[in-house]
C-alpha cells in the first residue's frame, strides 16, 4: 500500500471545526503517515499538532496558508517547514491575524446596515478565543442564528465579493508572500490553482518566487491534476497535494480524500534541505 500524506489541513485555530487532536485522530484512522497543518494566517495550532503527531507516530510538517493577490484576484500561498517559532515571524503573522479580526468587525457593521443583526459574540462563539477569524466563521454564525439555511447562501447573499457585507482582506502580493516564507526558511507553494482561475498565469506566479504548485486538491478534477502535474514536471518545480479539510465547516469531512504519494513529501524535504542548508 502506498504511503500517503495530506499537506493541506485546517483546525479551529483558523476556519476549521476540528481541534488539532481531532485532525490527528482522523489522520491516523485514514492511514496517513504524514500531515501538514496549514491554518490561515496563524501559527497557533502548530505546537499541539507537533506533539499529537509524535504520539501517533505520524510525521508532521509545519505549515501556514497566506492570502496574497495577483491582478485583483485572491491567491493562496502555502508555506512549509518555516522556522515558525522565530519571534519576528510570529509577530508578522500576528499582524495578519489582527487584520482578519478587523475585517470581520467591518463585515458585522455592514451586515447590520443591511438589516442583519449579527453580533460579535455570535462570531466569537463559532471561532473561539484564539482563532484567526474569517468569512467562514461569519457564515457559520449566520447559519447558527437562522439568517441563512446553507453556508453557500452567506457568500451568495451577504459576504461574497460584490455583496452588501463584503470587505476586502488585507493581502500581500505573491512575491511578498513568497519572500516572507523564504526569509524564515520555508518553501512557498501555490495553493489550489484550479480554484484561483489563473491557470494561464502559473508561469508568472512561479517567477514571482513560488517553489511549486498544489497539484492534487479535493476540488481539482482528474484532468486538472494531470495538467498541473505535467506543468510541474515541465517547469521542474515541486508538486504537492492535500484535501484542504476544514472539518465540518464546509459540510464534508475531506481528510484522507486526497492521498499524496509520500515520494512527493520526500522531494519537498530534499528541496528544503538543499535550499536552506546554509541557513542556521
Amino acid at each position: 500500500m502506498t504511503r500517503a500524506a495530506d499537506l493541506h489541513l485546517h483546525t479551529r485555530h483558523s476556519d476549521g471545526t476540528f481541534t488539532p487532536a481531532e485532525v490527528v485522530r482522523r489522520a491516523a484512522e485514514a492511514g496517513l503517515v504524514c500531515i501538514a497543518l496549514t491554518d490561515h494566517d496563524t501559527l497557533a495550532g502548530l505546537p499541539a499538532m507537533m506533539k499529537l503527531c509524535a504520539g501517533e507516530g505520524i510525521e508532521f510538517i509545519p505549515g501556514i496558508e497566506l492570502t496574497a493577490h495577483h491582478e485583483e484576484r485572491e491567491i493562496h500561498v502555502l508555506g512549509y517547514l518555516m522556522r515558525h517559532d522565530e519571534p519576528e515571524f510570529v509577530a508578522r503573522i500576528e499582524q495578519f491575524k489582527e487584520a482578519r479580526a478587523e475585517r470581520v468587525a467591518k463585515m458585522l457593521v455592514k451586515l447590520r446596515e443591511a438589516g442583519v443583526d449579527l453580533q460579535a459574540a455570535d462570531v466569537a462563539s463559532v471561532a473561539g478565543s484564539d482563532s484567526a477569524m474569517g468569512r467562514l466563521h461569519v457564515a457559520r454564525a449566520l447559519k447558527n442564528r437562522g439568517f441563512i439555511q446553507h453556508m453557500e447562501e452567506a457568500f451568495r447573499r451577504f459576504i461574497g465579493k460584490g455583496k452588501p457585507a463584503f470587505v476586502p482582506k488585507f493581502r500581500l502580493d505573491v512575491a511578498g508572500a513568497a519572500t516572507l516564507i523564504h526569509k524564515f526558511g520555508g518553501v512557498a507553494i501555490l495553493a489550489h490553482p484550479g480554484i484561483s482561475g489563473l491557470d494561464h498565469q502559473m508561469e508568472v506566479l512561479l517567477e514571482a518566487g513560488l517553489d511549486g504548485i498544489e497539484v492534487w486538491h479535493s476540488r481539482h478534477t482528474p484532468a486538472q491534476c494531470e495538467r498541473y502535474l505535467a506543468f510541474a514536471r515541465q517547469r521542474g518545480c515541486l508538486a504537492t497535494g492535500g484535501s484542504d479539510c476544514h472539518g465540518l465547516a464546509k459540510d464534508e469531512v475531506l481528510i484522507g480524500s486526497v492521498r499524496l504519494d509520500y515520494d512527493y513529501v520526500e522531494r519537498l524535504k530534499e528541496f528544503h534541505a538543499r535550499t536552506f542548508s546554509k541557513v542556521s
